[in-house]
C-alpha cells in the first residue's frame, strides 16, 4: 500500500477521511433561495411564470387575461417601492422571453399592454445605457402614467433627460418625448415632487412648462427650488429659471416675491411692473421699504402713483428718509442711547499693566485711533462724548478742542467723523457740521465735506443741495433768499448752500486735501444715484494732466460708486486714459491700485459685460496689467460663485513670481468677493484660503486674511475666528495687521466678547508697535459698530439679495488694506469711512398701516434650508420669542408669533408693515 503523503495522516497509516464533492457556491445560493420561498411566494412565482406562458398563446383573449393579470399584480406591488416588489423580482429570468415576443407580435392593442409591461420590467433589469423603459413606453398605451408608482416615473424622467440629449444632437423629432414630459409633470406637481419636475423641464430646456402645472398650494416650493437652484447654473439658465420664478410669483400676486427677484436681476422694468401690478397703496409702501434697503436710486413716475401725495410718501420711503427715525427707536427699544466714549470700548483695566504704557506712544496716532473708535461705536446715534458734546461757556467747545488733539490729515478724519455720529440724520448733521466749513485750518474744512457726504450716505433729502448747487451758478444763489422763508427753512438753505457751495467750488481750489474730501463726500453721498452732473463734472478732472495723483484716483473712485454696475462706457474710456498716461513713477504710488478698483466697479457682478474693457486692459503699461486684469475679473463676477473663475483665480494664485508683482493679492479677494454668493461655495472657499496660507507667497498669505473678512462679514464663525488668532500673531507685520482688521470685519456690529476678548489680548500684545495697535482700534471700533446694532453685510432678505453700493463699499476698503501701511496707516486713513456705505441696522421694526412702530411678539431662531422638502417644515429652530423690534445676527429669520397681523412680506426683515387680519376672532 502506498504511503500517504499527507502530513495530516496519523502514525498508524490511516487514511484521511474522503473530501467532499465541490458544489458551484452560485448555484448552491439558487438553491437556497428556492428553499427560502414560502408556500405563499412560490406559488406566485409559478403563477407568473404561468402568466408568461400564456401570453405567448396563439389564442388572443388567453393572452388578453395573461396580460391584464401580471398587469395587475404588477400595479399593486409598485405601489410601494421600499424594496424591489416580488414580480419584478420573480419575472427578472423572463425579462429576455418577453422582449423576444414582443418583437414577433403584430401591431395591436395587446402588444401596447405588453410594451406597458416590459417598460415597467425594464426599470429593474434593462442595461444601463440601453433606456429600454422609456422605448417601451413610447410604444405602449397612452394610459395614466402614475398608475405604475413614484418610482417608475422618477426613472423614467432620468431616461427622458440622457434620450433628449441624444435626440437633440442628432437633430431628431422631439414631439412624443415632450407630451411624456407633460405628462411626469403634471404627476410630479401633484405628488409634492417640485423639484424633480423642475430638475425635468431644466433637463429638457422647457421651463416655461411649470408655470401652467403650478397652482397655488405648490408655486412657493416651486419657485423657491427655482432661485436655490439658479446659484448653481450656467449663464444665462440661471437667469431663465429666476425669470419663469418672477413670472409664477406675479401670476399668484406675491408680488413683494417677485420684487425681490427683480432686484436679483437688476431689472428695473420688472421693478416697476410690480409696482403697476397692484393699486393697494400699503403694498407699494413695503415694496419701497426693499428698494430703500437694496440701496436702488429709484425715481418713482406717474404710472407708479398718480396722486402726488402718495407718489411723494412713496418717493420718501424708498429714499431712507425715516432710516435714522427708525434706528433710534430701536436704540431706544434695547436701551444703548447713552453715549460710549473709546475707554468703554477698550476697557484697559481688563488687561495687565503694559497697555496703560501704550497711551503715551505717539499719541496724535492714538487720538485719531480713538476718532475712528467714537465714530464707530456712536455711528447714527447723534451724540457722543468727543465731538458733540455741548459747548463750554468760554471756550469753543470740547469739540473743537478734540478735533485739535489731532495733527493734519488725522484733523480732517476727526471733522468727518461727525458725520458718522450724525449718520442719516441730514438737518440735524449739516446744521452741526456747518461750523467747520467756515474753519481756516484746510484739513478741516477737507474733513467737514466729507462729513456732509457721509450724513447724506443712503438717504436723499428733499433739498437735494448737491444736485441744487450743481446746476445753479455760484452768484444765482442770492436770488434764492428773495422767497418768503420761515427763519428755519431759511436757516437750513443758508445751510445746505455754505455747506454744498465748497462742494462745488472743489474744481476751482488750489489745496488738494479739500478736492479730495469734497470729491469723496459726493461719491459717499450718491453712491449708486447715476448722477449725470457729477460725470460731467469729475471726467473733465479725470481728463486734465494737471490733476494730481490723489485727486485723479478719488475721483475715479467717486464715479465708480456713483456708477456701480452701469457698464458705464464714457467714464470706463475716461478712467482707462488716466491711466494710460500715467507716469512709471506715478504707477509705483501705492495709491494707484485704487484706479483699477474705480474701473471694476463700473461692472460690479455684471459678468460678460466686462469683457471689452478687460482686453483693452492688456494694452495698460506691465507694472498694473495684471493687476487691472485681475481686479476687473474678481469684481466682474463678484457675488456671482462662477466656479470657472474661481479656479481661474486659484491658478493665478499657484503661480510663483517675481519680487514687485502685486496682482495676486486682488486675485485672493476675488476668490472670495465670488464665492461668497451662496454657503457651500463659502465653506469651500474658506477650506481654499487655508490651502494658499500654507503654500502661498508672501503677497498672497497678506491677501488671505481679508479674504476671509469678506466672507464672513459680521458673522463670526468659530473657525475663521480662530484662523485670524492665529495669524494676528504672524512674523510678518502685514498678515498680522490684515488679520486684526478682519477681526473686526468679522464681527463689525456684534459685540461679540470672544473678538472683543483677543482684540483686548493683542492691544496689550503690541502696545509698543503704533501701527498694529491702530489696527486694533479699528477693530475694536467695529466689532462694537452702532453698540451692536449695525451690520456690515452687504446681503439682506434672507441673504438672498446683495446690495452693490455696500459691496463697493466694501471693496474699496479691502483693496486700500492690502497696502495697510502706505495707505490706511498713511495718510488716507479716511478711507475707512468708505464702509458707510455697508452700513445697515440689523433689525426687524414691525410698523401699522400708518408707518407707526408696533410691537408684535416674533420667533427668532437659526434659518433652516427647507428647498425642497415636501409640506410645511419649520423654516427656524431653537428660536425664542421677542417683542418687536428685534435685532436678528447672521443666520437668523424671523417669523410672527401671532396670527392678529398680516405681514405685507414674506421675508422679515428691517422695516415690515403689518396689516390686521379680518379672520382673527381673539379667543379671550
Amino acid at each position: 500500500m502506498a504511503v500517504d503523503p499527507s502530513p495530516n495522516s496519523s502514525a498508524g497509516g490511516e487514511q484521511a477521511a474522503p473530501k467532499p464533492p465541490f458544489k458551484d457556491p452560485k448555484k448552491k445560493k439558487d438553491e437556497k433561495k428556492e428553499e427560502d420561498l414560502s408556500e405563499e411566494d412560490l406559488a406566485f412565482k409559478q403563477q407568473l411564470e404561468l402568466y408568461v406562458e400564456r401570453v405567448q398563446d396563439a389564442d388572443p383573449g388567453v393572452q388578453k387575461f395573461a396580460l391584464e393579470s401580471m398587469r395587475k399584480e404588477i400595479r399593486t406591488a409598485t405601489s410601494s417601492m421600499t424594496s424591489v416588489p416580488k414580480p419584478l423580482k420573480f419575472l427578472r429570468p423572463h425579462y429576455g422571453t418577453l422582449k423576444a415576443y414582443f418583437e414577433t407580435m403584430l401591431d395591436s392593442d395587446l402588444k401596447k399592454y405588453l410594451a406597458d409591461i416590459l417598460s415597467v420590467l425594464a426599470l429593474t433589469m434593462s442595461a444601463e445605457g440601453e433606456r429600454e423603459s422609456l422605448k417601451y413606453r413610447l410604444l405602449g398605451s397612452e394610459e395614466d402614467i402614475g398608475s405604475w408608482g413614484h418610482e417608475y416615473v422618477r426613472n423614467l424622467a432620468g431616461e427622458i433627460s440622457q434620450e433628449f440629449a441624444k435626440r437633440q444632437y442628432d437633430d431628431m423629432p422631439l414631439d412624443a418625448l415632450m407630451e411624456l414630459v407633460q405628462q411626469i409633470v403634471a404627476f410630479h406637481m401633484k405628488h409634492n415632487a417640485e423639484p424633480e419636475a423642475v430638475d425635468l423641464l431644466m433637463e429638457v430646456e422647457d421651463l416655461d412648462l411649470l408655470i401652467e402645472h403650478v397652482d397655488a398650494t405648490n408655486y412657493k416650493r416651486a419657485c423657491l427650488y427655482l432661485t436655490s437652484s439658479s446659484s448653481y447654473l450656467p449663464s444665462p439658465d440661471d437667469v431663465l429659471a429666476l425669470d419663469i420664478a418672477y413670472t409664477i410669483y406675479m401670476k399668484f400676486e406675491d408680488y413683494a416675491s417677485a420684487l425681490r427677484i427683480a432686484l436679483f436681476i437688476d431689472n428695473i422694468q420688472y421693478v416697476k411692473q410690480v409696482y403697476t401690478s397692484t393699486e393697494d397703496l400699503l403694498l407699494k409702501k413695503q415694496f419701497s421699504y426693499i428698494i430703500a434697503r437694496h440701496g436702488l436710486a429709484l425715481e418713482l413716475d406717474d404710472d407708479i402713483a398718480a396722486d402726488d401725495d402718495d407718489k411723494e410718501a412713496l418717493q420718501d420711503i424708498v429714499n431712507n428718509v425715516k432710516l435714522g427715525e427708525g434706528y433710534l427707536t430701536l436704540a431706544r427699544d434695547v436701551e444703548v442711547m447713552e453715549p460710549k466714549s473709546p475707554e468703554d470700548i477698550y476697557k484697559a483695566h481688563l488687561i495687565d499693566g503694559r497697555a496703560s504704557a501704550s497711551s503715551s506712544l505717539d499719541s496724535a496716532r492714538q487720538n485719531l485711533a480713538a476718532t475712528f473708535v467714537n465714530a464707530f461705536v456712536n455711528a447714527g446715534f447723534g451724540q457722543d462724548k468727543l465731538m458733540t458734546v455741548p459747548s463750554e461757556s468760554t471756550s469753543g467747545g470740547s469739540s473743537g478742542s478734540w478735533l485739535f488733539k489731532n495733527k493734519e490729515h488725522g484733523k480732517a478724519s476727526a471733522a468727518a467723523s461727525l458725520g458718522m455720529i450724525l449718520l442719516w440724520d441730514v438737518d440735524n448733521g449739516l446744521a452741526q457740521i456747518d461750523k467747520y466749513l467756515h474753519s481756516n485750518d484746510n484739513h478741516v474744512v477737507a474733513g467737514a465735506l466729507l462729513g456732509v457726504g457721509i450724513v447724506n450716505c443712503g438717504v436723499k433729502n428733499d433739498c437735494d443741495p448737491v444736485s441744487c448747487l450743481l446746476r445753479v451758478p455760484t452768484g444765482a444763489v442770492i436770488s434764492l433768499f428773495g422767497c418768503t422763508l420761515s427763519h428755519m427753512e431759511f436757516c437750513y438753505l443758508f445751510i445746505f448752500f455754505q455747506a454744498l457751495a465748497l462742494l462745488i467750488d472743489f474744481v476751482n481750489k488750489e489745496d488738494t486735501i479739500i478736492r479730495i474730501g469734497a470729491i469723496l463726500g459726493l461719491g459717499i453721498a450718491y453712491a449708486g444715484s447715476h448722477k449725470d452732473e457729477l460725470k460731467v463734472r469729475l471726467s473733465l478732472i479725470l481728463g486734465d494732466p494737471k490733476t494730481p495723483l490723489e485727486v485723479l484716483v478719488f475721483s475715479a473712485i467717486t464715479l465708480g460708486l456713483v456708477y456701480v454696475g452701469s457698464c458705464n462706457e464714457e467714464i470706463a474710456q475716461s478712467i482707462i486714459f488716466a491711466l494710460m498716461d500715467r507716469s512709471d513713477t506715478e504707477l509705483n504710488e501705492p495709491l494707484i491700485r485704487l484706479l483699477p478698483v474705480a474701473l471694476g466697479l463700473l461692472y460690479l457682478g455684471k459678468q460678460d459685460s466686462v469683457e471689452a474693457t478687460a482686453e483693452v486692459s492688456k494694452t495698460f503699461n506691465e507694472k498694473i496689467r495684471k493687476y487691472c486684469d485681475v481686479t476687473l475679473l474678481s469684481l466682474a463676477y463678484a457675488g456671482t460663485g462662477n466656479v470657472l473663475k474661481v479656479q481661474k483665480l486659484l491658478g493665478i494664485c499657484a503661480q510663483h513670481l517675481d519680487k514687485g508683482e502685486t496682482h495676486q493679492g486682488p486675485a485672493v479677494l476675488g476668490i472670495a468677493l465670488i464665492a461668497m454668493a451662496e454657503e457651500l461655495g463659502l465653506d469651500m472657499a474658506i477650506r481654499s484660503l487655508e490651502h494658499l496660507l500654507q503654500y502661498g507667497e508672501q503677497n498672497i498669505r497678506r491677501a488671505v486674511p481679508l479674504a476671509l473678512g469678506i466672507l464672513c462679514i459680521s458673522n463670526p464663525k468659530v473657525n475663521v475666528m480662530d484662523t485670524l488668532s492665529r495669524l494676528s500673531h504672524d512674523t510678518d507685520g502685514d498678515v498680522s495687521m490684515a488679520a486684526i482688521i478682519s477681526l473686526g470685519l468679522i464681527g463689525a456690529g456684534t459685540n461679540n466678547a470672544r473678538i472683543a476678548g483677543m482684540l483686548r489680548n493683542l492691544s496689550s500684545y503690541y502696545y509698543k508697535e503704533a501701527g498694529h495697535l491702530f489696527c486694533v482700534r479699528i477693530a475694536q471700533g467695529l466689532v462694537h459698530l452702532g453698540k451692536g446694532l449695525l451690520t456690515l453685510s452687504p446681503y439682506h432678505s434672507d441673504r438672498f439679495l446683495l446690495s452693490p453700493m455696500a459691496l463697493a463699499g466694501l471693496v474699496t476698503v479691502l483693496h486700500a488694506c492690502l497696502d495697510m501701511k502706505s495707505i490706511i496707516l498713511g495718510k488716507y486713513h479716511y478711507l475707512l469711512y468708505v464702509l458707510v456705505l455697508a452700513m445697515q441696522p440689523r433689525m426687524l421694526m414691525t410698523v401699522d398701516e400708518t408707518l407707526k412702530p408696533l410691537s408684535v411678539p416674533v420667533r427668532v431662531g437659526q434659518a433652516v434650508d427647507v428647498v425642497g422638502q415636501a409640506g410645511r417644515p419649520k423654516t427656524i429652530t431653537g428660536f425664542q420669542t421677542h417683542s418687536t423690534p428685534v435685532l436678528l445676527a447672521a443666520g437668523e429669520r424671523a417669523e410672527l408669533a401671532t396670527e392678529k397681523y398680516i405681514p405685507l412680506t414674506r421675508v422679515l426683515e428691517g422695516f415690515v408693515i403689518l396689516r390686521e387680519n379680518p379672520d382673527y376672532r381673539d379667543d379671550h
